[in-house]
């Protein structure tokens, strides 16, 4: 099956909108099979208020900032959204994104978005995923931070409307994250708990976590995408550059080849090897009633003759002609017993 590969644009335009399209076109350049967006204005997502509950802090690329700033910095305007839809269609790219309450459902439902992503902060928002997973659209659950019964109850919000189509995203939320805290052997046990295709909402820095996750069963892949990190912004120390990500691209490509699919058959590009496999030769000069022995029948390459594992029964049967030194062995050359 192939990686859906996902660029997430997120903040990374720097609030031009030639920016953003240009970020669309160096995605699907870079083999991303899909370009994500995220719905929101910071007065859907917070309120302007500057007490110590709404400062970020505890340790993050934004402390000191109030979220109301910070997402007023990072926000796409919706008024872009259609022009960055076209741009992804034109560039053969699927658009999607994340919206992040039920207004901007509705928006992305009048652009006839095919997929909705929700956002690992607002897993436990049941009301908002049950109402987006309504649409009938693929539902991709990014689980940052979320125990297992947080993911247990998003998933039932989705079921609750007759969408089964949900993809589980394991995400790190850290900002970047490290790779010893990946844990991406949680994959596959996610999909076996909650009968879930599974994927990776990444933000390690490089290709080996994607690598990893899709050897584990990743059927989507998604990397924050920046045309050049001096754009700057909130997810710019994070976020894979054109040339980074095309690599990866290329990797993962490469990896699904190597997964290929269960066989146990000698496949086209081997067969002219069998040649080299062991098998029964006549390994000197024998005369017609003569007994084989250890001395004139033994296994050894090329794989002409009769498979090894007839040796020890064949030891002591007579030949039943003349056979020359270096004759693959066949059944009629062995006498009959008495």
């Amino acid at each position: 099956m192939k990686t859906f590969l996902v660029a997430e644009l997120s903040a990374n335009h720097g609030h031009r909108l030639e920016t953003a399209l240009e970020t669309v076109r160096a995605a699907a350049a870079a083999g991303a099979d899909a370009i994500k967006i995220q719905t929101y204005t910071a007065d859907t997502l917070t309120i302007d208020c500057d007490d110590e509950h709404f400062r970020i802090g505890h340790g993050t690329l934004w402390d000191g900032q109030t979220l109301y700033r910070l997402y007023q910095a990072a926000y796409t305007p919706w008024e872009w959204h259609e022009a960055l839809r076209d741009e992804a269609r034109a560039c053969g790219l699927v658009f999607f994104s994340t919206p992040f309450d039920p207004t901007a459902v509705d928006f992305l439902e009048t652009l006839g978005v095919p997929i909705y992503k929700i956002a690992s902060f607002e897993l436990v928002d049941l009301p908002l995923v049950e109402y987006t997973a309504s649409k009938g659209k693929p539902m991709i659950l990014s689980t940052g931070l979320a125990s297992l019964d947080d993911i247990g109850a998003a998933v039932a919000a989705c079921r609750r409307v007759g969408n089964e189509d949900i993809t589980l995203l394991k995400c790190t939320s850290s900002y970047p994250a490290p790779l010893d805290e990946a844990n991406l052997r949680t994959l596959p046990d996610l999909a076996a708990r909650f009968g879930t295709r599974v994927g990776l909402s990444d933000h390690t820095m490089g290709p080996v976590a994607p690598l990893a996750a899709v050897a584990l069963g990743a059927t989507v892949v998604e990397k924050h995408f920046i045309l050049d990190r001096a754009v700057g912004g909130p997810d710019a120390s994070f976020s894979m550059l054109p040339a980074e990500f095309a690599e990866m691209a290329r990797l993962v490509r490469d990896l699904e080849k190597t997964l290929g699919e269960v066989r146990y058959d000698v496949t086209p590009a081997a067969a002219g090897n069998v040649f080299f496999r062991r098998s029964l030769f006549v390994t000197a000069d024998m005369q017609a009633g003569e007994a084989f022995t250890k001395a004139n029948l033994r296994s050894i390459r090329p794989g002409n003759g009769l498979p090894p594992v007839h040796l020890p029964a064949l030891l002591g049967r007579r030949a039943a002609r003349d056979l020359r030194r270096g004759t693959p062995l066949a059944w009629d050359m062995i006498a009959p017993e008495d």
